[in-house]
C-alpha cells in the first residue's frame, strides 16, 4: 500500500515559529529525527533541511532560512529525551560538522534492525515489512538546497521521520525478546562520539582514485594537475567535482595526453559541452603535468607483522561469531575496535576492557575468547 493521505509537515522558516517549535520539542521524551543535505548538488555539502516527528506533528526545520539552530544544541544533548534515527552516523556527523552539536541518547532502528540480524535494513525496506508501506525513491537525489521546496518533495522529507516512533517501538519490543537490547544500545551510544564529517579539499585526493597506481610516474603528475583543475572548476561553478569530470575521463586523459581539442573526443566522459567549458583548461593541465615535478606517494605507517596477525587472528573470530549469530561481522565488534585490540595487545581483563570501553556488552560476551586469541 502506499503511504496514507496525511496533513502537510509543517515547513519552518521563522524565527518566532522555530522557537515555538523548539519548545514544543523540550516538552517531549522522545523525537524523531533526520537530515537532508546537498552532497549531490555543492562543491560544499550542507545540511538543508532537519525533520522532526513527534506525536500528531511533523516539523521541517530550514537551516538556509533560520539565523541561529543553536536552540536545538539543547534537544540533542539533552539525556532525557531520546532522539531515534535511522542510520543516524551520517546525520550526526553532518550535525556536528555545520553545526557543532553534541549528542546523548540515541535509538538508531538501523542499528536495532541489524542486532537483530534483519538482512534488508534500509528504511524503505523496513517500513514496507513493518507497516505495510510502499515510499517511492522519486526524490532520493533531489537538490535539497534549491528553494523553494516543492510541497511533494516536503512530503517525501517528511516520511523520513513520520514512521520511526512507532518503529522505533516495534524494535525495541524485539531487541528485549531476543536479549539483544544492551548490545544494541552500547552501539547506539558510541554513535554519539562519531567524528564531524570532512568537507574540505584534499590536495594529495588524487592518489585514492580507482586505479591510479597503474599510472607511470609522469602520468601521476599529470592526473594531480588534471585533479587540482577539476577541483577549481568545481569551486567555482558551486558543483560536486564528479559533476565536473569523473575520474576515469581523469585518468584516460591523463594516459592518452592529448594535445589538442579534437583528441579529447573519444576519451569516455568527454562530451561536446565539456570539451567546449573545459577543453582548453584540461590540455594546459595536461601541459603542466608534463613539465611538474613527479609526486611522492603519501607514506603510510607500516603495521608490524605482530599487530597484524592479531588483527587477521580476531577478523576470523568475528567473522565465525557472526555466521553463526547469522549477522554482519561489524554488528559483533567493529573494524577501529580490532585495530585498537591487535595494536594494544593486552593481556588482562582490566587492560582490555580499557580498549573495547564504551562496548561493555561485547567486552562480557567475548572478552575471555579474544584474551585467549591474543595469547595464542
Amino acid at each position: 500500500m502506499n503511504p496514507p493521505s496525511l496533513p502537510p509537515p509543517r515547513l519552518i522558516q521563522e524565527e518566532g515559529t522555530f522557537q515555538d517549535v523548539v519548545t514544543t520539542l523540550r516538552s517531549q521524551s522522545r523525537l524523531a529525527v533526520d537530515t537532508e543535505s546537498n552532497s549531490l548538488h555543492a562543491y560544499r555539502e550542507r545540511v538543508c533541511l532537519i525533520q522532526f516527528s513527534i506525536p500528531g506533528a511533523d516539523y521541517l526545520v530550514d537551516p538556509l532560512a533560520l539565523r541561529d539552530l543553536n536552540p536545538l544544541g539543547s534537544l540533542f544533548s539533552n539525556p532525557e529525551i531520546e532522539k531515534v534515527f535511522h542510520g543516524a552516523e551520517y546525520d550526526i556527523m553532518c550535525l556536528k560538522r555545520d553545526f557543532g552539536f553534541t549528542f546523548a541518547n540515541l535509538f538508531d532502528t538501523r542499528v536495532a534492525s541489524r542486532t537483530l540480524g534483519r538482512k534488508r535494513s534500509g528504511l524503505r525496506d523496513i517500513l514496507a515489512e513493518e507497516f505495510g508501506v510502499q515510499v517511492s525513491k522519486r526524490y532520493q537525489r533531489a537538490n535539497w538546497g534549491k528553494r523553494p521546496l516543492s510541497p511533494d518533495l516536503l512530503d517525501y522529507a517528511r516520511l523520513d521521520t513520520y514512521y520511526l516512533l512507532p518503529l522505533r517501538d516495534r524494535l525495541a519490543k524485539a531487541l528485549h525478546l531476543a536479549e539483544r537490547w544492551e548490545e544494541a544500545s552500547e552501539a547506539c551510544v558510541r554513535l554519539t562520539d562519531v567524528d564531524p564529517h570532512d568537507n574540505g579539499f584534499d590536495p594529495n585526493g588524487y592518489w585514492r582514485i580507482s586505479n591510479v597506481r597503474t599510472l607511470t610516474p609522469r602520468q601521476m603528475a599529470v592526473v594531480r594537475e588534471l585533479y587540482l583543475y577539476r577541483d577549481a572548476q568545481a569551486r567555482h561553478l558551486n558543483q560536486p567535482p564528479f559533476k565536473i569530470l569523473g575520474d576515469k575521463t581523469l585518468l584516460a586523459i591523463a594516459q592518452e595526453a592529448p594535445v589538442d581539442l579534437m583528441a579529447l573526443r573519444d576519451l569516455p566522459g568527454m562530451t561536446q559541452g565539456k570539451i567546449r567549458r573545459y577543453g582548453d583548461g584540461l590540455l594546459s593541465a595536461v601541459t603542466r603535468g608534463h613539465q611538474a615535478p613527479i609526486p611522492r606517494r603519501p607514506t603510510t605507517k607500516r603495521v608490524a607483522e605482530a599487530v597484524h596477525a592479531r588483527y587477521e587472528a580476531l577478523h576470523a573470530y568475528r567473522k565465525s561469531v557472526a555466521r553463526k549469530r547469522s549477522v554482519e561481522s561489524d554488528v559483533i565488534l567493529p573494524r577501529d575496535v580490532l585495530w585498537d585490540i591487535a595494536q594494544a595487545a593486552p593481556s588482562d581483563t582490566e587492560s582490555l576492557r580499557r580498549v573495547m570501553h564504551p562496548l561493555e556488552w561485547r567486552f562480557q560476551a567475548y572478552g575471555e575468547d579474544i584474551l585467549s586469541i591474543l595469547r595464542d
